[in-house]
């Protein structure tokens, strides 16, 4: 990755979050995305449909949110729209995969953007109630892929990442608010992974059915994740419906039995990560051999009501 490219990702993000700082939050009647339905616009922090390369730079992606944060598509650039219609109205996609399971490199392609002392422009993320992640996914893999950062040649990840935002203090993996696929007691599940506070332990809600039959292969599907920081609680939904999970870890691991308010750390999220950990590209982890679309990342708990109108509004 060129380092002047990613130079400028973070100047320009800085200089939106200050074109921008006076008109946040959104305001309801403020038009939007026409992929998105109103209901979500004054919620809606960044959205990608890679149908918009920036100008002089097509291996960056625009944001259609309010924050304009905008995102690299790591080791593939332009290769990485493919002409892949997930809704009707759509265009590219965006694809990413595993390069070479054999060898210990920085060449999987996935997107996402990081910053060190966290990107300004995520800041409605920081000290947030909730978050919403929600998008369109198509797979192309039955499991995680080979481990290419380890010597055994059989060795698997644990895992599939699919979209997420970073906390303030991760290395490009840890997260506040993340939709993939991880082993559950040896099983692997469709899961929404939160964490409250920066340092401190995740909660994971898992679907109880069948990843495979959650997400089939060869086959788009909506996907949304909810995280409510306040109450402790967490919701998956596939293709508007809810999705009936469990929690993973017992006890408090948000620690909400505390004094509140119960938010997230006061600290600007270091970035989001699509299809892969580490955005900078400095590592390899968890790579997702998938397509995806209308990837949404909002600042609040969106109801069950307005996730089933988006889903039906990009279906249309």
């Amino acid at each position: 990755m060129r380092r002047p490219r990613r130079a400028a990702l973070a100047a320009t993000a800085a200089l939106a979050l200050a074109l921008t700082a006076a008109a946040s939050p959104a305001r309801a009647d403020r038009p939007g995305p026409h992929d998105v339905h109103p209901a979500l616009w004054p919620h809606l922090v960044a959205f990608y449909d890679f149908d918009h390369p920036v100008d002089g730079d097509p291996a960056l992606e625009r944001d259609l949110g309010r924050s304009g944060t905008e995102i690299e598509l790591v080791n593939g650039g332009t290769a990485m729209r493919v002409p892949d219609q997930a809704y009707k109205g759509s265009g590219d996609a965006l694809q990413t995969r595993q390069v070479n399971p054999q060898a210990a490199g920085n060449d999987d392609w996935k997107a996402g953007i990081w910053s060190s002392s966290g990107v300004r422009t995520l800041r409605a993320f920081s000290g947030a109630e909730g978050t919403t992640v929600m998008g369109w996914f198509k797979r192309d893999m039955d499991g995680p892929a080979l481990n290419s950062v380890t010597a055994n040649p059989t060795d698997r990840y644990n895992a599939i990442g699919l979209a997420g935002v970073l906390t303030g203090d991760s290395d490009g993996h840890g997260v506040r608010a993340l939709l993939e696929l991880i082993d559950v007691s040896g099983e692997l599940r469709l899961v929404a992974l939160g964490r409250r506070v920066d340092g401190g332990a995740s909660q994971t809600f898992a679907a109880n059915e069948d990843w495979r039959t959650l997400l089939p292969k060869g086959e788009w599907v909506h996907l949304a994740a909810t995280y409510d920081f306040t109450s402790g609680t967490m919701a998956l939904y596939r293709n508007g419906e809810p999705v009936d999970g469990f929690y993973t870890t017992a006890g408090d691991p948000w620690q909400l039995n505390g004094p509140g308010p119960h938010v997230t750390s006061a600290t600007d999220s270091r970035g989001i990560k699509i299809g892969g950990s580490f955005p900078q590209n400095n590592l390899e982890r968890n790579p997702c051999d998938c397509r995806m679309d209308g990837l949404m990342f909002l600042d609040s708990v969106i109801p069950a009501g307005d996730i089933a109108k988006q889903y039906r509004y990009m279906a249309r």
